[in-house]
Order: C-alpha cells, then structure tokens, then sequence
C-alpha cells in the first residue's frame, strides 16, 4: 500500500512552474575570433511551447549565438543547457538528436530533388539515427512511415501540391517552406529560424506567422531570428535585442519596442506599433 501523503507536503498543482528548467538556456556567452569579440557575455532563454525573438542591426551576433546553440562554435566561455543539462560540449550531430534544429539564412536545400524528397531525407535520416523517440511534430499513427508523414508535414506548411516540383524550381518563400518542412521532419523540440521570412510575399508571411503560432501552441519551442520586426513583435512572447555582441534589452514585445536605447540603437523613431 502506499505511504500516505504527509499532511504539508506539496501538491503538484501547488509545485512552481520555476522547478522546471528552461529548455533551452545561454548563460553568459562569450565568443572571440582573435581579437574580436562577436559575442560578448550573452544569456537567454527558451521555453517549451514558446516563441522568443533574437533581434538586432547586421553584425549584432545573432548567426554567431545560433552557431554556439547548435555546437557549429565553441564558446570561450559561458554555458548552453538544455533542459536543465550542460551540452556547451556536445557536438552538433549530438546536439540535433536531443531535438534540436535549424534553419540557415541562405537556402540550403537539394536543388535537383523534389520538395518532397528533400522533406523525406531528413524523415527518414531522422528515423535511422532514432529520432522516433521523439513524436512527430504532425498528428500521424506511431508506426506511419517516412513517406506519410512527409506527405502531412508538406500540407501542413501548405506545399501538399507542390510535393513532385523540383526544389530550385520555387521561388524564394515557397523554397524556405520547404526547408521549413525538412527542420520538423527530424522531429525537433526546439526549432531555430535564422531570417526564415526573408523572401515571403505579404500572404506567405502572416500564414508562415500563424504556422509558428500553431507549432509553439502543439509545444515546440522556437527562436527566431528575423529582420522583419513587426513579424517578431507579432507572434514571439519575448524578445531579446542583441547589439555588438551584447544583449541590449529583453522583455515582452511592448516593453522592448518602448526601450530608448532599443529604439536608438535598431527601432528608430517608429511608434509603438509602427515598427
């Protein structure tokens, strides 16, 4: 039988949420190529079922604080933890079967494949490295195999009729929808857009903002990089704005946008709203 519970022992409900470790946390990174500093004493966080945008002029560091996420550079210091664990040492490919992935600013996709043999690559490499420990990011069967659940994920981001095209055949924001579709066919946890709506038209880029939104609501975790700061302002529940290296200013997107040195360092003297 089992122990009864003693009388002021906590609850669950009544356990803080702050118990749980971000999934993602940079504490105090430092990068420096010889004499330059690229990176200097960054630290932010990412939450499970989150949207956090990464914010700044050109040069600010934000390619280089993806790069020391996702093990392409070591830091001189600092840590990366995810969920809870210090991986500031793991390499890459280790990194990405914990369930993390990325997108790269320019497009990184098989020209000669199809849309959907580029999607299907990273499902099946995905399967034989063992990612199916991890559930599909689309609502398909456990044992559904690669070739279906590349079949959902391609409509999920609206490319179901584009399956057979050939990959250099799209246009630009049809092409980062691909890459896209490949980033969740390896299943990730967390999910890392460096600069994914450059080329989206007006109609492409409020569906790609309302795709992310439906993603963070199923619970995956999302940084974002984007020069497109009402996007960023739209749909991220916190913002970090990065400037020489250094995080300038975090906070929810009303507070970031009210920020003076935010505002002279990379919003200019736009309104609130009008950024």
């Amino acid at each position: 039988m089992n122990d009864p519970v003693a009388p002021d022992s906590p609850s669950p409900a009544a356990v803080s949420s702050s118990a749980v470790p971000p999934l993602l946390e940079l504490s105090e990174v430092v990068v420096r190529f010889g004499g330059n500093v690229a990176v200097d004493g960054a630290s932010l966080t990412v939450d499970a079922g989150t949207i956090v945008g990464l914010i700044g002029p050109n040069g600010a560091g934000k390619t280089t604080t993806f790069n020391v996420i996702t093990g392409l550079e070591r830091p001189s210091s600092g840590r990366v933890r995810w969920a809870g664990d210090d991986i500031s040492g793991l390499a890459a490919h280790r990194r990405a079967r914990l369930g993390l992935a990325r997108t790269f600013q320019r497009l990184e996709l098989f020209g000669s494949l199809s849309v959907a043999e580029n999607v299907l690559f990273a499902a099946e490499l995905c399967r034989r490295q063992g990612g199916t420990v991890r559930p599909p990011v689309v609502d398909v069967a456990p044992d559904v195999d690669a070739v279906h659940e590349t079949a959902a994920l391609l409509e999920r981001v609206g490319l179901g009729d584009l399956a057979a095209t050939r990959a250099e055949e799209l246009p630009t924001g049809l092409a980062r929808l691909t890459e896209l579709a490949r980033a969740l066919a390896t299943r990730p946890r967390l999910l890392l857009l460096d600069e994914p709506a450059s080329g989206l038209d007006e109609r492409e880029t409020e569906r790609f903002a309302d795709l992310l939104v439906e993603l963070a609501a199923d619970g995956l975790g999302i940084l974002l990089v984007e020069h497109d700061v009402p996007l960023v302002m739209r749909i991220a529940s916190r913002v970090f704005v990065l400037d020489l290296g250094r995080i300038l200013a975090s906070g929810t997107p009303a507070e970031v946008q009210r920020d003076q040195r935010v505002i002279d360092a990379y919003l200019g003297a736009a309104p609130v709203g009008e950024v």
